[in-house]
C-alpha cells in the first residue's frame, strides 16, 4: 500500500511539515516533519504553531504572516526583558552593603550606662572584713573559695576522659500492667 504524502507547509527555517494516510489509524490523518537538510539535528527548532499542529491540538497549519508575527513578538519580549534587567541593575539591592552616609546613625546605647557599665574584677586580698577577724583572714578565707570554685570546674569540664557510657549502669525494669478501665 503506498502512502500519498501531502506537503502541509514550512516553516521559516526550512522545515517541511507533510500530512499523510497512517496504515495503523485509519481515524485520522499523520503528521510528520522533513528538516532542512542544511540544519544540523542539535540545532533544530520547531516553532509552537507548528508544534500544535503535529499534535493535532491545532486543525490548521500556521501561515507564513504568523509565523513573521510571532517572531517579531518574540524580538519585541527580549527587548522589554533586556529593559526591565537594566532598571532592575540600576536599582540599589537590599543585600549591597550599605554607603557611607553623613548623618549619624541610631543610637544604640543609652548616654548614662548605669546597669550597662562592665564589671570590674576584684583586687586580690579584698573582701568584706568583720569586727572578729582581720585582713590576713580575708586572704586566707578567699583563696580557700578559690580553690574550691577550681575543683567543681574541674570536675565539669567537658574534655574530660569519661569512662563508659551515662546509661552503662542502667537496667530494665520489670513490666507490670496497670489495672484496666471498663
Amino acid at each position: 500500500m503506498t502512502k500519498l504524502r501531502m506537503p502541509n507547509g514550512a516553516d521559516l527555517a526550512g522545515n517541511t511539515f507533510w500530512e499523510f494516510k497512517d496504515t495503523i489509524s485509519s481515524n485520522r490523518m499523520r503528521r510528520i516533519v522533513q528538516y532542512s537538510p542544511k540544519t544540523h539535528y542539535a540545532d533544530i527548532q520547531i516553532s509552537p504553531q507548528w508544534h500544535q499542529w503535529l499534535r493535532h491540538t491545532r486543525a490548521e497549519a500556521p501561515s507564513t504572516s504568523e509565523q513573521q508575527y510571532d517572531l517579531q513578538r518574540q524580538s519585541q519580549l527580549k527587548y522589554l526583558a533586556r529593559l526591565a534587567d537594566d532598571r532592575w541593575a540600576s536599582k540599589p539591592s537590599f543585600l549591597d552593603a550599605p554607603k557611607a552616609t553623613s548623618h549619624p546613625g541610631p543610637a544604640t546605647l543609652p548616654r548614662d550606662p548605669g546597669g550597662y557599665a562592665g564589671q570590674t574584677e576584684p583586687d586580690e586580698k579584698e573582701g568584706v572584713r568583720n569586727a572578729v577577724g582581720g585582713v590576713g583572714e580575708v586572704g586566707e578565707s578567699e583563696t580557700s573559695s578559690q580553690e574550691k570554685r577550681n575543683r567543681g570546674k574541674a570536675s565539669d569540664s567537658p574534655w574530660q576522659v569519661n569512662r563508659g557510657n551515662p546509661g552503662d549502669g542502667w537496667q530494665p525494669e520489670a513490666w507490670t500492667p496497670g489495672p484496666v478501665k471498663r
